[in-house]
């Protein structure tokens, strides 16, 4: 605490190689380390930001299975499409590597034997469950059973995703292996234990006492697992994917991904500084940033800190800003279910608005509870903020511009009191935004930065120099030259939030990026300076677009509800005779009318062929009463007639209630006389 550091590294959680990268990963961890990372260079820091891909663990074995090809194959295809996504999206890794190359392979395994050699692990013999027909132990993804808590049937052996309890796989109701569908049977294993509890003293007092100022819910998240009591917890595992623990008669065991995963962070820096990355990683002088999900609190604030400790020669984390989860319009994101909006995909249905969902994300960024991303909240942000007060600021300034000046700054003139307060209070936007910045309150800081905006239209807007251009040029030009300057200061601030944008700024403002130390300054555009031609910054999204994205969204909802659909169970036997009893006819529908005051209900004038008889049914929230006139419908004839709504209904038209809770009318195939009998 209170270290002057000399340079900052930054890394940022390994996503899982097993699928694209989605909205949720973008708002965690990788849109806010972006713009700390663009922040800190701009003010011309030294800064190393170290990202990469986690392709080891079950998941990726469990894909790979599924496909009917190699883990390899699918770490290779899903690194670089997640590689690519964040490239297109303007995070500017320094290095994006992975967990399968070489230099992480040797750095994962000589951090082993270091630990080893200094008797830092405890070596332990535990029962597990072991499938006898694939001749494996089995990691708690590959273990299926009944979830003890909610009941779904198909819980893994870590968490239920039905309602989201954490599992032990001793906790499942009749488990099944995952890759046999053998019942598994417990046997001993042999493995190497992280003693977490030797390091809780040193633990609880460097976070709960040193670290005071972490965000609520990264310190709430460590003390209840501190106050819980920390366990020793296995580095290895039994797979044949992933680094070898690299110790004599260890064969089919692993390094656990937890353990192998954090390494990489070292093992990219080494592949990228392999002269100095030692200083990145042992001088007090660095100052370290985790950036990560709340599902990665315990594994950065406790036990890599407690890897690093042991280890003896490493620098601990400064800060672990952890965001907590976005959900996807008001449910959770799920990658098995779909139910995520891909960043590749984005990119194809919404080109060139990487800047709109990184505005987006950062406003509802979950920075200590979850949030929730909606489209019609995308379209509002996009139309009602970046359009109508950015955008269009930056337009109005560079067109009157061009239109009065011939796109050349104009001098400034005599400023009058109001000229005055609105310099006085752009010039402390910079504070602002900083001091949001330092404490990792992004969606504060980019609030404080559109604040600049707000400023600059609130000033054209009282000034009105289009009005003053026939009798006061020389009160125009100052106008001009003072709303100017707000424009390169805006070029500034948003550039770590909006950088595809702020570089198209800067080239319509013809200048090179200025640094962040010229932010709050009034000259950064001097007289005479020719400007380029304006364009829109920011484009109006309409209705239609986002009608299609929450169409997609519902697709996908109803394809998981008919691919989980289980049709419900047969009710108890009836006799021959009973099912004679029942009156199954077709007939014509002559008329169909909406039932007043009854939104649910229709009232039905049929044909069946001995008469015209009234039905009335509650299916008007999926037919329109035009749709089903001239239609042949099944019903039940011989049920006794009972009184809905003031109106006697005669009979009961049948319906097929569909996974989704929608009813279809059961129609014959083809068109037979009214009256007809259903056999």
């Amino acid at each position: 605490m209170g270290t002057q550091f000399k340079r900052t590294l930054i890394t940022t959680a390994l996503p899982y190689a097993n699928g694209p990268v989605h909205i949720g990963h973008l708002a965690g961890v990788y849109v806010p380390a972006d713009i700390y990372a663009r922040y800190l260079r701009l003010k011309g820091e030294e800064v190393l930001m170290i990202g990469g891909s986690d392709e080891h663990g079950v998941p990726i074995t469990i894909r790979a299975k599924k496909e009917g090809v190699t883990p390899q194959d699918i770490v290779d295809r899903y690194h670089y499409i997640i590689k690519k996504s964040f490239e297109d999206f303007g995070i500017t890794f320094d290095i994006y590597s992975r967990t399968t190359s070489k230099t992480h392979y040797d750095t994962a395994s000589e951090f082993f034997r270091i630990l080893n050699d200094k008797g830092e692990f405890i070596e332990k013999t535990s029962e597990q469950y072991y499938d006898e027909e694939a001749k494996q132990f089995l990691a708690d993804r590959y273990i299926t059973g009944k979830c003890p808590h909610c009941g779904n049937e198909n819980a893994y052996g870590d968490q239920c995703e039905a309602c989201g309890t954490s599992l032990s796989p001793t906790d499942l109701i009749n488990p099944k292996s995952a890759i046999s569908g053998s019942v598994p049977v417990m046997k001993e294993t042999r493995h190497w234990y992280l003693p977490l509890d030797k390091w809780e003293p040193f633990l609880r007092q460097w976070i709960l006492e040193g670290h005071t100022e972490w965000k609520s819910n990264v310190y709430g998240q460590c003390k209840s697992w501190l106050d819980m009591g920390l366990q020793p917890r296995a580095v290895s595992r039994d797979l044949d994917w992933g680094i070898p623990v690299p110790v004599e008669g260890a064969g089919g065991k692993v390094l656990y991904v937890w353990f192998d995963a954090p390494i990489g962070y070292i093992s990219n820096t080494k592949e990228l500084r392999p002269d100095d990355w030692e200083t990145w990683w042992k001088d007090p002088e660095t100052k370290m940033i985790h950036f990560i999900g709340k599902d990665n609190i315990v594994f950065h604030c406790i036990v890599f800190p407690a890897m690093l400790k042991a280890e003896g020669s490493y620098n601990l984390p400064e800060n672990v800003p952890a965001n907590e989860f976005l959900n996807l319009e008001g449910d959770k994101i799920s990658t098995s279910r779909n139910w995520a909006v891909w960043l590749h995909e984005y990119l194809e249905e919404m080109p060139g608005k990487q800047d709109v969902l990184r505005y987006v994300l950062t406003s509802n960024a979950p920075e200590t509870k979850d949030n929730d991303f909606t489209w019609k909240d995308f379209q509002a942000r996009n139309n009602n903020e970046l359009v109508a007060i950015l955008g269009n600021f930056v337009n109005r300034v560079l067109v009157l511009t061009w239109k009065y000046f011939d796109g050349r700054v104009p001098a400034m003139n005599e400023l009058t009191g109001y000229d005055a307060e609105t310099l006085k209070e752009f010039a402390g936007v910079k504070a602002a935004v900083e001091r949001q910045l330092d404490a990792f309150h992004f969606r504060d800081a980019q609030k404080e930065t559109m604040n600049l905006a707000r400023i600059g239209n609130k000033y054209l807007t009282d000034t009105e120099p289009w009005k003053l251009a026939a009798t006061d040029m020389d009160r125009v030009a100052t106008i001009l030259h003072i709303a100017l300057q707000i424009t390169a200061n805006l070029a500034i601030a948003f550039e770590p939030f909006l950088p595809f944008s702020m570089e198209k700024l800067n080239q319509m403002l013809n200048i090179v990026p200025l640094d962040w130390g010229r932010l709050g300054a009034t000259d950064l555009l001097p007289a005479g300076h020719l400007l380029n031609r304006p364009e829109l910054l920011f484009e109006k999204i309409e209705d239609e677009v986002i009608e299609a994205q929450v169409q997609k969204l519902l697709d996908t909802k109803k394809a998981n509800e008919e691919a989980n659909y289980t049709a419900k169970p047969v009710r108890d036997s009836i006799g021959f005779d009973d099912f004679g009893k029942l009156d199954i006819r077709a007939g014509t529908v002559l008329e169909c009318t909406k039932v007043p005051k009854a939104d649910k209900l229709l009232q039905f004038k049929i044909d069946d062929g001995l008469q015209k008889r009234t039905i009335i049914s509650g299916i008007a929230a999926y037919y329109k009463p035009e749709d089903l006139i001239g239609k042949q419908i099944c019903f039940i004839a011989n049920l006794a007639p009972r009184k809905l709504k003031g109106i006697i209904s005669e009979g009961m038209i049948l319906s097929a209630e569909d996974a989704d809770g929608t009813l279809a009318v059961i129609m014959p195939e083809k068109v037979v006389k009214p009256g007809s009998e259903v056999k």
